[in-house]
């Protein structure tokens, strides 16, 4: 991760941002609160994993923590997916997150092959 680092960490803490009023929202004015929980802690944690990893012990811990965000995000993206198919959100209110995710998830994929190829 180490070029894609800081545009990583970024990504996640803004996006982070999003989830949070997003929850609030959902909270709030759908008075929806078992999937808003469940995208908020995916979502938050993929960050929260990001952070880990810029601060892991060896190459192999480096590469065990961008293991657990692209999980995470994988499982983001079903509950965002299950906001829109259960009709709680529409279509064009969660496909700009779905998009975000899913470019990190693409540049989190690319950074544990680098990784491993650097071993």
């Amino acid at each position: 991760m180490s070029g894609q680092k800081g545009i990583i960490e970024d990504k996640c803490f803004n996006f982070a941002i999003c989830i949070v009023k997003l929850n609030a929202y959902l909270q709030d004015y759908k008075r929806e609160y078992v999937i808003s929980k469940q995208v908020i802690k995916s979502r938050t944690s993929i960050g929260a994993n990001v952070s880990e990893a810029v601060n892991a012990e060896s190459k192999t811990d480096f590469i065990h923590k961008p293991g657990i965000f692209r999980k995470e995000c994988a499982e983001s993206i079903f509950w965002l997916k299950l906001l829109i198919k259960s009709n709680i959100l529409k279509e064009n209110q969660v496909l700009p997150l779905l998009n975000d995710t899913n470019e990190l998830l693409k540049m989190i994929r690319s950074s544990i092959m680098t990784a491993k190829k650097n071993i």
